[in-house]
């Protein structure tokens, strides 16, 4: 993916501290009545984005969504994944432009949310950070996009960067609240080598939990 919301000059130490201690504070299971469909972008013939080194924002998406399926099912959360690897759920290779199966399998399953995981990319090799993007208009994506982009900018290092609101297919179409997630930038040097190194790959997938379980918290507390 290709999104960016400009940055002011910031310190890159910024990006890798941890002002808020450890990502993966949740316990017990408080996504126990939860289906999540998890969507990790690009695939089959499609790559995504080429980033530093020669990496692709398929491979590193799929890998950080399967650390964000594992963290959610310990979570309790009943979980979707819309590929493995270059398969669909069917064990067909995924197609290029297939983003309308993806919505249809998470509105046909039930899903309480819709979670897709990408990587960014800019033609600025100094931009960096984790950002999260929702349907504009769309007041519960919202919600849960300036959760987990709050838990990103906690566990990942905060360098100013806000959920955006744009126009998306699969956060268009979704029946519940979507999100798109980038996780980071493959096209920053240093950032990219964080993406592939399966520590922070875990740190990132525990941030997106902690902030989707405060989005559900924030929900009941408005229901009181």
């Amino acid at each position: 993916m290709k999104w960016l919301l400009p940055l002011g000059l910031a310190a890159l130490a910024a990006l890798f501290c941890l002002p808020c201690g450890l990502a993966g504070a949740v316990s017990g299971f408080p996504l126990s009545d939860r289906v999540v469909v998890i969507d990790p972008g690009h695939g089959g013939d499609d790559p995504g984005a080429l980033g530093c080194h020669g990496i692709l924002e398929k491979d590193v998406a799929m890998e950080i969504a399967r650390k964000v399926a594992l963290v959610f099912k310990e979570a309790g959360a009943q979980v979707v994944l819309t590929r493995d690897g270059d398969q669909d759920p069917e064990g067909r290779r995924v197609e290029i432009r297939d983003l309308p199966r993806r919505v249809e399998l998470a509105n046909r399953c039930g899903a309480h949310l819709f979670l897709s995981i990408h990587l960014n990319h800019f033609s600025e090799p100094d931009e960096y950070g984790a950002q999260v993007f929702y349907q504009q208009g769309a007041v519960e994506g919202k919600k849960l996009a300036e959760s987990i982009q709050a838990a990103l900018n906690c566990h990942l290092g905060d360098v100013g960067r806000r959920a955006l609101g744009g126009d998306f297919y699969v956060c268009r179409h979704a029946r519940m609240p979507a999100v798109i997630v980038e996780v980071g930038f493959l096209s920053h040097e240093e950032e990219s080598r964080r993406l592939t190194d399966p520590e922070y790959q875990e740190r990132a997938a525990r941030a997106i939990l902690e902030g989707v379980v405060g989005y559900f918290q924030g929900r009941r507390e408005e229901v009181r």
